[in-house]
């Protein structure tokens, strides 16, 4: 059975897609070089739920805040970064989770793939963005960069979509392209 994406999702051009991933205004966190440093007392945990102190943060507006402030070092570490503190958080898989994807057409003909993330933001796969795979053959794990060096983990249903989306457009191997990027979905 075909992926069919959600109304809100199906319905967005792909200069609409475009347009909504610019209007996220996003602060300038990579200009920032706060010197307090310390330990957020955060968590957000592999199913993409945050805790703060041990209990859930369930206020959708407070994650999406928290989440346009992360950023992951070299060594793996993420951080919440203010203009006047770095603060650590544990970060259990992925910053974020896939929940939707949607493949379309840009002008020059090239494949397209845009995901939704739990904390509702939409970031078009490609060159500046791109999917990984990891885990084993029986149990592969699909992240995509999202920025700042934090990555969304491909969710079931996502990961479901893609999968589908790579065996409609066939191929010698299992693999799709976006903005002229390509991407196997074999673990190595």
């Amino acid at each position: 059975m075909p992926y069919e994406p959600p109304p809100e999702l199906a319905a967005l051009s792909l200069g609409q897609l475009a347009e909504q991933v610019a209007a996220r205004k996003l602060p300038p966190i990579d200009q920032w070089s706060p010197q307090d440093v310390g330990d957020s007392e955060m968590r957000i945990a592999a199913d993409g739920r945050w805790y703060h102190q041990g209990g859930e943060i369930r206020r959708p507006a407070m994650v999406r805040a928290f989440s346009s402030l992360l950023v992951r070092d070299d060594s793996g570490q993420h951080w919440l970064v203010t203009p006047f503190q770095k603060l650590s958080i544990e970060v259990e898989d992925a910053a974020f989770i896939a929940t939707d994807m949607q493949a379309t057409v840009d002008a020059q003909g090239r494949a397209v793939l845009a995901f939704r993330l739990n904390s509702d933001d939409l970031v078009i796969c490609g060159p500046d963005h791109p999917l990984r795979v990891t885990g084993t053959h029986d149990v592969p794990a699909f992240y995509l960069s999202v920025r700042h060096g934090t990555e969304a983990r491909l969710n079931r249903s996502t990961y479901g979509q893609l999968i589908e989306h790579a065996l409609a457009i066939g191929g010698s191997e299992l693999a799709v392209e976006s903005q002229g990027a390509r991407f196997v979905l074999v673990p190595a």
